[in-house]
């Protein structure tokens, strides 16, 4: 194995530990198969391997699964015909995702509303709840300088991530705060509460104002986060998160 190749393992290896852990747990449920397609869609709608990126060899994402081998390779069959993957053959060949998010609709944003249902504020009330708690949590816990530098990187590639991929990216920084807490169980429920959320904050469209106030917003969690200031990461979250409802509000009054 030559030194590029052994360098993207490493990467894909660090891409599992770091940002996928919440996602690639084993699956306990009789339908594998079902579950394996979820949680591949959520690695990739999520953007923790967003466009051009290679998933990790299928026999780490079996092991992490716990599914068979056949299991994981009829799953990526079926996203390759979703058009969500692509497979590649020859020395550096495999799985490469191909998904791109639509673009932001408010069309769309409505009709995401009407299959929430009633769901909306328990929806957000549960995301804040959650979120807000791993900010302090991650504030809290003394991080290596490993967990710090990887969390700088989330925040310096979302300040310049390009309009399309910004909200996967959005997505992918906050995934690596509840990574940081420590706690599997509350990364996996962050997992599923922006999930739930998912298609309604991809169809809000981009403003530059609330960008560039996203971006304060952002900079004071990882700011109050590295600088273990428990109470400041929570104040950080909760108005960053309140200011994310009340623009989606906005949009379905």
């Amino acid at each position: 194995m030559d030194v590029d190749v052994d360098v993207d393992v490493t990467r894909e290896q660090a891409r599992l530990d770091w940002e996928a852990g919440a996602i690639f747990r084993p699956i306990r449920t009789g339908n594998a198969f079902e579950e394996t397609v979820e949680r591949l869609l959520q690695a990739i709608k999520l953007g923790v391997f967003g466009p051009g990126d290679r998933l990790p060899a299928e026999r780490d994402l079996a092991a992490r699964l716990g599914v068979s081998r056949e299991t994981l390779r009829e799953a990526l069959r079926t996203l390759q015909q979703a058009d969500c993957v692509e497979a590649r053959r020859g020395r550096y060949g495999g799985t490469f995702v191909t998904y791109r998010m639509p673009e932001p609709d408010v069309a769309d944003l409505r009709r995401a509303v009407r299959d929430l249902g009633g769901e909306l504020e328990d929806a957000l009330t549960y995301r804040q709840v959650l979120e807000v708690g791993a900010a302090e949590a991650a504030a809290r816990r003394p991080l290596t300088a490993e967990q710090r530098a990887h969390l700088q990187e989330r925040l310096t590639e979302l300040d310049a991530a390009p309009a399309e991929q910004y909200r996967q990216l959005d997505s992918r920084f906050h995934l690596a705060i509840a990574e940081l807490t420590g706690s599997p169980a509350l990364a996996a429920a962050i997992t599923g509460a922006r999930m739930r959320l998912n298609d309604l904050l991809n169809a809000i469209p981009m403003l530059e104002r609330n960008i560039e106030h996203a971006a304060e917003q952002h900079r004071a969690m990882v700011r109050a986060i590295l600088d273990g200031d428990g109470d400041g990461a929570r104040r950080a979250t909760e108005e960053h998160l309140a200011a994310t409802a009340s623009l989606l509000r906005g949009f379905l009054a």
